[in-house]
């Protein structure tokens, strides 16, 4: 009995040191499992963890291409800027961190919201901007909060600068944050949330050479985010360099004699098609959207009625008015339907069936041939020309001269004006063409619609001969090491052939409105050097009857939004041209009074000549 109780005893004990055993052998088998686990599947995924607790990366911007004009005179570069930034992996509550920055920064809340959202796409080790081209005292702020603002970090990053402020500024364009569309299609070359892109312009159409390539540090730091040392850095590719045709002080010159206006001016070079100045008025700053626009500056830039966002030079479509009397001319010379020798007898108006069609000036111009008619804007010779040769051949000619068409210039946005054909007027309103259409069409009135880019094209063409160029403002765009990556090159749509002795009549009539008596364009009569021209006033309402017009004679009786435009197409010398120019001023009322002087300050500039005063009596400036 004593033997068999030992024996139990002695099995009991095997059996618990044989389960505790077995239980040691599955924790070891469990803790090996683990350690195999951790250091052979999952060692890749621990050692890039525990790299980054301990390496920063920082991006470095790429400085933007600079931007010259022809003489290699520099108009945008870059200036560096502090932002602030934050790291995700050092931030336990993002919430509270927001907070605490949106009562420091220039930036509302909802707005830091959105750029932390869109910055969780990065790697959690890389900087999210949350404020660019921040002041000395918002930074001294965050530096005396910094405590306070674990993950924080102060980014020194290039922005745009401009020589010359809101010169030029539909031209270049102007930059914006990345979108989630944009990223979508740009993020495969290089693009991050918070980077800033070209939205308008030529920053826009360039953006591919202008943006550069960033570079990178890589920083040793300690578990408090310290910096200790520099691993490695990778060196940041600026932008390639462009240069343009633009002439810088003819540029300002221009813009300075628009004032306070509203409206455009193109200038041109007759030969290679250049484009010398390019002028919108009013503009804006691209300095405002290089630092990051506030909703407010945003909503006023879209509200205010002049419109100071929209390139006008190449999307504002506009009745040319009587600077429409060009085309009028030449397609009525080219069909033989009027010589430079025809005459009419201007009374003041013309009937077409239960309508009369007046010339601007009431009591008639009397008889009149095509140099009086383009000297004086006789409205009613251009009526009667227009009835013997029809829109047809009118419409033709408009077309051949560069208008009614995109030019494919180089920026985006540019619009197509309008030329009107009977099969045009028959596809869209469902009607025959009418006489009386085509007596206001003559005049550049009606459908007829142009943008002053057109209009410095076909004024460019009646300059050189004929030949239609296609505008253009790249002049050359070079690599930072000086490699020449684009040239650009003189580029004919269509050389017009135009009778050399049609040409010349109209070419004679063009140079009297400026340098003859009663010529509707004295007020850009030059000395030394001669102008050729022809004033345009284009109506933005219906034209007046003859007792409305007497009862309203103070000119600031009419609303501004329903003054006339103003227009001037000009080129100089006229006996060898070597600049066109086309200027419009919205609600100007009077080509003469407001477009002429402003193409006289052009011709000042281009050609050094010393301003003079304003001519008292340059005429009767009715057009």
């Amino acid at each position: 009995m004593g033997l068999n109780a030992g024996w139990d005893s002695n099995s009991r004990l095997g059996r618990r040191f044989f389960y505790l055993s077995l239980a040691a052998a599955a924790i070891f088998l469990l803790l090996l499992m683990r350690l195999w686990y951790l250091q052979v599947i999952s060692h890749e995924r621990y050692s890039e963890l525990s790299e980054k607790n301990r390496i920063r990366y920082i991006p470095i911007t790429a400085e933007r291409g600079p931007i010259y004009d022809r003489n290699g005179v520099l108009l945008v570069d870059n200036r560096p800027a502090f932002g602030i930034a934050a790291l995700r992996q050092d931030v336990d509550d993002p919430d509270l961190l927001l907070d605490r920055l949106s009562r420091m920064l220039p930036v509302e809340r909802d707005a830091l919201q959105q750029r932390w959202d869109a910055g969780k796409r990065l790697p959690p080790y890389r900087p999210i901007l949350l404020a660019a081209d921040v002041d000395r005292g918002v930074m001294d702020q965050i530096q005396e909060h910094a405590l306070d603002l674990p993950g924080v970090l102060i980014d020194v990053r290039p922005i745009r600068s401009y020589a010359d402020g809101e010169s030029a500024a539909h031209l270049f364009g102007y930059l914006g944050e990345i979108t989630e569309a944009e990223l979508e299609n740009l993020e495969s070359r290089g693009y991050k949330p918070g980077d800033f892109v070209g939205k308008s312009g030529l920053e826009k159409k360039l953006e591919e050479q202008l943006q550069g390539t960033d570079g990178e540090r890589l920083l040793e730091v300690d578990v408090r985010g310290k910096e200790l040392r520099m691993l490695k850095t990778r060196e940041p590719v600026p932008g390639d360099k462009v240069y343009l045709t633009l002439q810088r002080d003819l540029q300002l010159a221009t813009e300075k004699a628009f004032g306070d206006q509203a409206g455009a001016a193109v200038v041109l070079d007759v030969h290679s098609g250049e484009v010398l100045a390019m002028v919108n008025r009013p503009s804006f700053d691209p300095a405002l959207f290089a630092r990051g626009i506030s909703g407010k500056e945003w909503i006023e830039l879209l509200q205010n009625p002049r419109h100071p966002l929209q390139n006008k030079a190449i999307s504002g479509q506009y009745p040319p008015g009587s600077t429409f009397k060009i085309v009028t001319a030449l397609a009525a010379l080219q069909s033989d339907s009027a010589s430079r020798w025809t005459s009419v007898d201007c009374t003041g108006s013309i009937t077409i069936g239960n309508r009369e069609f007046r010339c601007w000036k009431k009591r008639g111009h009397g008889k009149t041939e095509l140099k009086k008619a383009l000297r004086e804007s006789c409205d009613v010779w251009f009526y009667q020309a227009a009835l013997e040769t029809g829109i047809d051949k009118i419409s033709q000619m408009a077309f051949d001269l560069g208008l009614g068409n995109k030019l494919d210039f180089n920026l985006n946005g540019e619009k197509s004006g309008l030329i009107p054909t009977r099969e045009w007027k028959r596809s869209v309103y469902r009607d025959r063409w009418y006489d009386g259409e085509t007596v206001i069409a003559a005049i550049g009135q009606g459908y007829v619609l142009t943008t002053p880019l057109q209009l410095a094209v076909m004024t460019a063409a009646v300059a050189n001969g004929g030949e239609v160029l296609r505008p253009r403002v790249l002049r050359r765009i070079e690599s930072i090491t000086g490699e020449v990556l684009f040239e650009g090159e003189k580029d004919l749509l269509r050389k017009v052939e135009i009778d050399p002795e049609n040409l010349a009549a109209v070419q004679q009539g063009l140079e009297a409105v400026v340098n003859e008596p009663h010529g509707t364009g004295m007020a850009t009569k030059l000395k030394g050097i001669k102008v050729a021209g022809k004033t345009g006033t284009a109506q933005v309402i219906r034209r007046k009857s003859a007792e409305e017009e007497e009862a309203e004679t103070g000119k600031e009786k009419t609303p501004y939004r329903f003054r006339d435009h103003a227009l001037f197409v000009a080129y100089a010398p006229a006996d060898d041209p070597k600049i066109a120019v086309a200027v419009v001023v919205e609600h100007g009322r009077h080509g003469s009074s407001a477009a002429a002087p402003i193409a006289r300050a052009v011709f000042e500039s281009y050609f050094a000549i010393e301003p003079t005063k304003k001519l008292d009596n340059p005429g009767f400036l009715g057009d």
